[in-house]
């Protein structure tokens, strides 16, 4: 997988576009009607059915009816065009608060909730964000989710880290998760028939004795989940334990606020 940097266009310009604070350009003659929202839109169309390979100032154009060279009085380059189909994807994205949730609860939504964005578009997944967007979609997601850790007693560096991990955790889960299925589509083979050939194979050629602790806990899972990895149960498991990390960093910092 390729990833691509977000934000390393021309910040100026691509802060401009973000907040449309200019002015739509000139056009003569057709196309009528075309704006950053169409140029956006029709990439995010792209990315979504074709991979994010796919969008191209040439795509885009096509799908849109017009020169690819029109677009780019509109979006400098493909580097700005990523941002705004980031911004615009974050500010779509579904935003519930449980009124009166503790902060776990408010985590444990906020992970399901960029879950489920990843899993609708995995080209933003593709998209490194370690420079950040600095458009209102982003900065509104930011503050929103911040507010899940307000209040626990953290510190404003350690806010930012926990909610840094947690969504690192969340991109890499989805990740493995689109991964695995895309192997077992390319393989033809689900994991149980893929097991039952290779597990076969391989009790002919090792002995269990030297490899106990492989042949049980291997086996174990085998039987509960029927896959040597299975996604649902690895992203539940890592977000509970993610979130008994921060448990005891605020239990921590609520005995150092209380000597």
């Amino acid at each position: 997988m390729t990833i691509r940097r977000g934000s390393s266009g021309n910040p100026e310009r691509t802060l401009e576009l973000l907040w449309r604070t200019s002015a739509t350009p000139t056009r003569h003659g057709p196309p009528q009607g075309l704006t950053i929202e169409a140029v956006v839109d029709t990439a995010t169309e792209i990315a979504d059915t074709e991979g994010i390979d796919a969008v191209t100032m040439r795509n885009v154009g096509r799908k849109l009816g017009t020169a690819p060279m029109t677009l780019y009085t509109y979006v400098p380059g493909k580097a700005e065009l990523l941002d705004l189909m980031l911004d615009a994807g974050y500010a779509r994205m579904s935003r519930s608060e449980p009124a009166g949730s503790d902060w776990r609860s408010r985590l444990e939504a906020v992970a399901h909730e960029n879950r489920a964005l990843l899993r609708t578009h995995p080209w933003m997944g593709e998209i490194s964000t370690n420079r950040p967007i600095l458009g209102p979609g982003a900065l509104g997601k930011y503050e929103y989710e911040l507010r899940a850790l307000e209040g626990t007693g953290l510190d404003d560096v350690d806010m930012d880290a926990a909610l840094t991990q947690l969504l690192e955790f969340v991109r890499s889960s989805v990740r493995a998760e689109i991964d695995t299925s895309e192997y077992l589509r390319r393989s033809g083979m689900d994991d149980r028939q893929w097991w039952e050939r290779a597990g076969s194979a391989l009790s002919s050629l090792i002995d269990e004795h030297e490899y106990p602790l492989a042949s049980r806990v291997g086996t174990a899972v085998g039987t509960s989940q029927g896959t040597a990895y299975a996604p649902e149960h690895a992203y539940r498991f890592g977000l509970a334990r993610l979130l008994d990390g921060f448990a005891a960093l605020v239990a921590e910092g609520a005995g150092r606020s209380g000597e």
